[in-house]
C-alpha cells in the first residue's frame, strides 16, 4: 500500500525477540488489509535477537511497514502506546508479535467498528479467542484471571488477553496510562463513557519462540493492577459530553 495514500486504521505490533514470525506476520497483515489504506508500526522493544534487521530488509517491499525501535526494553504496554503515538490513522488495530493473532480477522473487527449502525460513541471492539491454542495451564490461568478482572471491574470483556483489537486512537489517547494497561483497555473505555463490543476471533499455535509471561508472573501483577484499576473507575466522575453555550 503505496505511503501516499493516508491510512484508514494503523496495525500497530509490539515484538520482541520475534525475529522468526515478524515476516510471515507482516505479508500476512498486508494481504488482510488489501484495498483499504494502512500502515503497520511494528515497535521492536529492544530485542537481543535479529527482529530489527529482519524488520528493516522489509521496509522495500512493504512500504507501508514502519519500524520503531525503542532504545531500552519497556514493556508491551509501552510498546503498543508508542505505535498509537507513532499512528497517522484515526483507528488502530492491535495484535501480540508471536503469530497466535490471525491477521484475517481484522477486517471483520474493522468492518463492525465501522458499520453504519454502530454507537456514536463506540471505542473498541474487541476479540474474543474462540478456541485457544494455547496449553492447559495456560487456559485454566487465563480463565481464572478473566473470571475475577470482569467481576471486579464489570467490564463484560469474557477475554482481554487477547492481543486483536481494533479502536479509536483518539479514545485510547484519553485513558490513563500504565504498564500492563492494554490488560484493561475494555474497563477504561467504560470509564471514559465509550461503548465495548467483542467479536470472536481465530487463535493460532505460536510456530517459533517463547512466551514472554508465565501465569505466575501475570497473577503478581495483577493483584495490584486490578486494585489500581478498581481505585481508577471509584475516582471516575464524568460529564456524559459537554456543550459550548
Amino acid at each position: 500500500m503505496p505511503k501516499t495514500k493516508t491510512p484508514k486504521i494503523s496495525v500497530v505490533v509490539p515484538v520482541y525477540n520475534e525475529a522468526e514470525n515478524v515476516e510471515k506476520l507482516v505479508r500476512e497483515i498486508d494481504t488482510a488489509l488489501t484495498g483499504t489504506p494502512h500502515e503497520m508500526n511494528f515497535v521492536n522493544d529492544a530485542s537481543t535477537d535479529e527482529t530489527a534487521e529482519v524488520l528493516k530488509s522489509l521496509k522495500t517491499e512493504f512500504p507501508a511497514l514502519r519500524v520503531l525501535s525503542h532504545r531500552q526494553n519497556a514493556g508491551q504496554s509501552r510498546a503498543v502506546r508508542t505505535g498509537i503515538l507513532a499512528a497517522t490513522a484515526p483507528l488502530i488495530a492491535t495484535l501480540d508479535g508471536d503469530g497466535q493473532n490471525d491477521p484475517a480477522d481484522i477486517p471483520a473487527l474493522y468492518k463492525q467498528f465501522t458499520r453504519t449502525e454502530a454507537p456514536d460513541n463506540l471505542g473498541l471492539v474487541g476479540g474474543r479467542r474462540a478456541k485457544r491454542k494455547d496449553s492447559w495451564a495456560k487456559r485454566v490461568g487465563s480463565r481464572i484471571g478473566n473470571g475475577v478482572r470482569k467481576k471486579l471491574l464489570k467490564d463484560n470483556a469474557d477475554d482481554t488477553g487477547c492481543g486483536l483489537k481494533v479502536f479509536s486512537r483518539e479514545a485510547f489517547l484519553r485513558l490513563p496510562y500504565f504498564d500492563h494497561v492494554h490488560r484493561y483497555i475494555p474497563a477504561l473505555m467504560l470509564r471514559e463513557g465509550y461503548v465495548t463490543e467483542f467479536c470472536d476471533v481465530n487463535h493460532r499455535h505460536r510456530e517459533f519462540g517463547v512466551s514472554k509471561y508465565t501465569n505466575f508472573g501475570r497473577l503478581m501483577v495483577s493483584f495490584s493492577d486490578l486494585r489500581g484499576v478498581m481505585w481508577l473507575n471509584r475516582r471516575a466522575r464524568n460529564p456524559d459530553g459537554w456543550d459550548e453555550v
